[in-house]
């Protein structure tokens, strides 16, 4: 398993690229703001500034890596689960176990490379791009730029290190491959064997119970101090964490949810048995959208909360208007910075569904062989994609919501001057961004694997082992 196929890898090698692309582009862009804010004469402390803008660039840069990580280790996950026969047939002829997954792991590093490099000359190109049109434009003064800083070596080496380590990772099913498993085909854990992986199940549960504990406390040492918002912050990385790795046991009780508002069509009852029959499949495919809609989600609240009480106590004063407009253009910026994140997760799902849709092509001709015309076929996918993108959201709004919460109430506790209980904030729009934003991923990631399962005729189908 050495041979390295392009095509195959598109999908994390997009991945890899749009990372590197934004972690270059958002570290040229702070370093252009920071030499015009040392050309300015009205900062007196432009240093200051520069490694302020630096240190919340890294920020945002090291947030698109990890959910970069994700979608590759899942995508990887998925490439090895429907290279299980192959792999055994190499087991059964002498091949180890740790010879494959070191194979699978180069090429991780070759993906890393080759993205990380186009995503350098990419982002390289959209900030020279930018600043030139904008200082034509007048926009921003004409001055000596560079985009060969040393420091642009984090998010290229960084996105180089993470998909190679995701692909270790992803690749870790190799070492249960048997050979024996070379006489059948290439398979899924089932819903019963997943529910029994008792020590992560276990690890998961623990991690979310020690984090719950430490966001509570946080939000009561937010009505002491807002420094809680520390403590909370530590307790939201490890429930975090807890959640994704039972994520297995979690998301399929809201696929389940979601399925029963599917309709009763052959197509939507198929399309929700499939997102839950096999759990690693289906959280593979989601949780890269539930990281991003959970950071889009808190984002929004935490800004909304901080902002409509920033109104509420500065109401009527002189100068509200101006700072409350300043407080718009944040959180908008933040948005977009976490949203390029979300279209990182958004492309991890079009990957994974496209690769399952691959590796079910059996399945898929004895459909056709049992009467399912192209169109239910198209019909069953495109449901698949629907139920597996709305359960995703739903996740990621509700943690979201809560972990918005909890840091805007640990941090703003006290900013009446006594300890009192933050209302949190729904920015309407949200909702409509991310129900729209899902329904045109659910879109895009079943076009081409509708068109794939479509034109596979049931005799070849039924010809694949």
């Amino acid at each position: 398993m050495s041979s390295f196929s392009v095509r195959e890898h598109v999908p994390s090698i997009l991945v890899a690229t749009l990372s590197s692309t934004f972690g270059v582009a958002l570290l040229q862009g702070t370093d252009a703001l920071a030499t015009m804010i040392a050309a300015d004469s009205t900062f007196g402390s432009s240093a200051a500034v520069a490694v302020a803008l630096a240190s919340v660039a890294l920020v945002f840069i090291a947030i698109a890596t990890y959910v970069g990580a994700v979608v590759t280790a899942n995508t990887f996950s998925t490439i090895i689960a429907g290279r299980t026969r192959t792999i055994a047939l190499l087991r059964l002829i002498g091949a180890s176990a740790r010879g494959q997954r070191a194979a699978v792991a180069r090429e991780g590093l070759v993906v890393g490379v080759i993205g990380a490099a186009i995503g350098a000359l990419l982002g390289t190109a959209a900030t020279a791009g930018i600043l030139g049109v904008a200082s034509l434009a007048g926009v921003v003064p004409w001055l000596q730029y560079s985009f060969l800083e040393p420091v642009l070596a984090v998010p290229v080496v960084g996105v180089v290190l993470t998909t190679w380590i995701a692909s270790w990772v992803g690749s870790r099913r190799v070492l249960t491959v048997s050979p024996m498993q070379a006489i059948g085909a290439s398979h899924e854990r089932s819903a019963d064997s997943v529910a029994h992986r008792r020590g992560r199940n276990a690890a998961a549960l623990v991690l979310v119970i020690i984090g719950v504990l430490l966001l509570g406390l946080g939000i009561l040492a937010g009505l002491v101090s807002p420094a809680g918002v520390l403590i909370g912050v530590v307790g939201g990385m490890l429930s975090f964490t807890g959640v994704v790795l039972g994520a297995q046991v979690i998301m399929p009780r809201a696929l389940r949810l979601v399925g029963r508002v599917l309709g009763g069509s052959a197509s939507a009852r198929l399309a929700a048995e499939n997102a839950v029959r096999y759990p690693e499949r289906s959280t593979r495919t989601t949780i890269g959208i539930v990281i991003g809609v959970t950071l889009i989600t808190m984002f929004a609240v935490a800004g909304g909360t901080f902002q409509a009480l920033f109104d509420r106590l500065l109401s009527g004063e002189e100068g509200a208007a101006e700072a409350s407009a300043t407080i718009d253009a944040v959180v908008a910026i933040f948005s977009v910075l976490i949203g390029f994140s979300a279209l990182i997760a958004a492309v991890g799902l079009v990957n994974n569904l496209s690769l399952s849709v691959l590796q079910r092509t059996r399945e898929l001709g004895l459909l056709r062989a049992l009467g399912f015309t192209a169109r239910q076929l198209r019909g069953m996918i495109t449901a698949e994609g629907a139920q597996l993108t709305a359960a995703a959201v739903l996740v990621g709004l509700v943690l979201g919501f809560f972990y918005g919460w909890a840091g805007a109430q640990s941090l703003l506790a006290l900013v009446t001057g006594s300890p009192s209980f933050v209302v949190p904030v729904v920015p309407p729009l949200l909702i409509v961004l991310l129900v729209m934003g899902a329904a045109v991923v659910t879109v895009v990631a079943s076009i081409a694997p509708s068109r794939r399962a479509t034109r596979v005729s049931p005799v070849t189908a039924l010809a694949v082992e």
